[in-house]
């Protein structure tokens, strides 16, 4: 039986190269053309606080061309949930942020925080926005979110794919395995990504719970090697697979 696995690509770092420049090259939206033309399914987007990479034109352009549907990952603050609400993307994706992180290091403590985000969602939900929660493959965590009304989890992959270049990541993918049938039972759509790449990702698309991936970075600088629309050939043929 053959599972297509929905195939989100983040840009951020498409905006970094971007910026050390100030210029307006390479162009953000040529690069989603290439993302459409190579049969990806959505782009992701991460408006950090600090707005390392991508800026708030980015955010508004990319909705307005709308040429693939825009998940947006963002901090649980005041002022993201207003740009969400007033942008409107087809998805957000609350992620923990801290200023001095080079990249998200972990995930988001739903549990912790359920007071919290009871009260910051529904604005977001209310409007129509999917929302998911970035966690670890942790079963409590999940619960919370399920409880939290989103409409799906993303589970970070980032341990599993250090473990990976250290041949030590079984137990975390039993992990991983588990945590997606979880949310397969509760109900809630089970997305994945960080870290992913060549070698680790057939691990994680093969697993029939979890039915979108977000890659980034790695695809990114694959890119400056063997071409953009190359690597996403590669990347598409791997994540779609036959299961027995």
């Amino acid at each position: 039986m053959e599972k297509k696995i929905r195939l989100g690509i983040n840009i951020d770092h498409v905006a970094t190269l971007r910026n050390a420049r100030n210029e307006d090259f390479p162009n953000l939206i040529d690069i989603v053309k290439i993302l459409k033309k190579s049969k990806v399914d959505s782009v992701t987007v991460h408006l950090r606080e600090d707005r390392r990479h991508i800026k708030d034109k980015d955010v508004i352009e990319i909705k307005k061309k709308n040429i693939l549907p825009l998940n947006l990952e963002m901090a649980a603050t005041k002022e993201m949930k207003e740009i969400c609400i007033r942008q409107k993307p087809f998805a957000c994706c609350i992620v923990p942020e801290r200023r001095e992180e080079l990249t998200t290091e972990g995930g988001l403590d739903a549990k912790g925080q359920k007071n919290f985000l009871g009260n910051f969602l529904p604005a977001i939900l209310e409007r129509g926005i999917r929302a998911s929660l970035f966690i670890d493959p942790d079963v409590q965590q999940i619960k919370t979110a399920k409880e939290l009304g989103v409409n799906a989890v993303e589970l970070h992959t980032g341990k599993y794919a250090r473990l990976f270049k250290e041949g030590r990541f079984k137990g975390e993918l039993r992990k991983i395995l588990s945590a997606a049938k979880v949310c397969s039972d509760l109900g809630l759509e089970c997305h994945a990504g960080h870290g992913l790449n060549f070698l680790n990702v057939t691990n994680i698309s093969s697993i029939p719970e979890i039915s979108e991936l977000n890659i980034g970075h790695f695809l990114i600088a694959n890119s400056i090697i063997f071409g953009l629309e190359e690597t996403l050939k590669r990347l598409v043929k791997m994540v779609n697979y036959s299961g027995k």
